[in-house]
């Protein structure tokens, strides 16, 4: 059962001006969680001003919520490569000289050795006197940051040289892999807070920076809308439809699942895979499929808005996804909202989503022969796919309820903002 968030009355006050919410690229459609979480902090009342360092290709651009958030945003990149870079950095310089030196050296310190770690870092600081004056100009009272690779790195910068108070989300499994290479260590020290979005990147988190700053260190799922999936699946189809929905790379491991298809084929020859969604590598995927005679069963349906996803599936029996680098998928908490079962990896965060045998299946990454008999269970039972598929529900409402994340996420803010208490890790627990 989801324990209920306990919201003392003085974090019910409203926030002295707005914050700044950044990221890497807003928005994408890979990231409907990010929009749905600055959805979710507006509904409680907070004022969200979107800032992206890059413009959006408008192949991201997959319906009107994302046209709305692309008209917007704030694009750092864009004003840097312009006038604006001179006259906000001059501004800063004659403004504020004690800050602007001081984010200078944190920059010149932060980065990775050589040439090009230096290059890099010249220009995350140059990014950030650019957005460090958007900050100021509308009143800014905290900039969080959702991903804290580079647009992490300009957002700690940005905060050093305006004064203005910085969180982060924390995903991985990316960051992890070298995090001195991101100052992990150094973004978690300096920030005001950490949202961690699960216990393993919690954890992660405390062992590469400090046990001292655990309590900083709270735990804030992704999250979906459940309502949007309230009708998919009325009752046991019987069908042998698959979908996956992510990025179209070799991480999400889709060549095991290919390697998986002929034998399913042999037990269910009407199996039907879509693929939702586009990437780097999409064409040799596609030339994998048509050399293994593979094209008749299985379709690149592209990118979909959260709708197309929706209805999508609505006509899926099993959602599986073989990756091998996650943090904890939201095309897993989609699946399950719409009481699919799924089928995926033992990785990271996911055992905190999947329960193996109960919501769905959990396999080994890389393992094709567990791949193909954990999906031929659930789709020669229907019965066990129903009942799966309840589980994964009523996991997602309990843990990975956007509206539930975001007020949770919008208390920590207002707690640390008007120098409350500190929240504890998570809603009703201490640790």
């Amino acid at each position: 059962m989801k324990p209920e968030l306990k919201i003392v009355p003085q974090s019910e006050l409203p926030l002295p001006g707005p914050i700044a919410y950044l990221t890497g690229e807003y928005p994408r459609a890979t990231d409907t969680f990010i929009q749905r979480e600055v959805a979710g902090l507006r509904d409680q009342g907070i004022e969200v001003l979107t800032c992206s360092i890059r413009k959006t290709g408008a192949e991201h651009l997959v319906g009107k919520e994302q046209e709305h958030e692309a008209a917007n945003t704030f694009y750092v990149l864009p004003a840097a490569i312009s006038l604006r870079l001179l006259t906000s950095h001059t501004s800063h310089l004659f403004t504020r000289p004690m800050r602007y030196f001081r984010a200078l050296f944190l920059a010149l310190r932060s980065g990775a050795p050589g040439a090009k770690g230096l290059l890099y870092q010249l220009f995350y600081f140059a990014e950030a006197g650019v957005l460090a004056q958007f900050l100021s100009h509308n009143r800014v009272v905290h900039i969080h940051n959702h991903i804290a690779m580079a647009s992490g790195s300009v957002t700690m910068l940005a905060s050093e040289i305006s004064g203005v108070p910085f969180s982060f989300t924390l995903h991985g499994p990316d960051i992890f892999y070298d995090p001195q290479k991101w100052r992990l260590d150094l973004k978690i020290a300096k920030a005001r807070f950490v949202a961690c979005i699960s216990r393993f990147s919690r954890n992660k988190a405390i062992e590469l920076s400090s046990s001292e700053y655990s309590d900083k260190l709270h735990i804030v799922h992704c999250g979906v809308v459940p309502n949007r999936y309230r009708d998919s699946v009325p009752e046991p189809r019987g069908k042998h439809r698959i979908t996956f929905v992510g990025r179209l790379a070799a991480v999400k491991g889709l060549a095991v699942l290919f390697q998986a298809l002929p034998p399913l084929l042999t037990h269910f020859p009407d199996l039907r895979v879509t693929l939702v969604g586009d990437g780097p590598e999409r064409a040799e995927l596609e030339q994998q499929v048509r050399e293994t005679g593979l094209a008749e069963i299985v379709e690149f349906a592209g990118y979909q808005s959260q709708s197309e996803v929706a209805e999508t599936l609505k006509q899926t029996d099993l959602f599986v996804l073989p990756s091998y680098a996650e943090g904890v998928p939201v095309v897993l908490m989609e699946a399950m909202a719409a009481q699919i079962p799924v089928v995926t990896t033992r990785i990271a965060g996911i055992p905190e989503l999947v329960e193996d045998g109960v919501s769905g299946a959990l396999v080994e990454p890389g393992d094709t022969e567990q791949l193909t008999v954990k999906v031929a269970d659930i789709l020669t039972d229907p019965t066990k796919s129903v009942t799966m598929g309840a589980a994964g529900r009523a996991k997602v409402l309990a843990e990975f309820d956007v509206a539930h994340e975001s007020a949770w996420l919008a208390e920590i803010l207002r707690c640390y903002t008007l120098a409350q208490p500190h929240p504890g890790v998570r809603p009703g627990a201490n640790a």
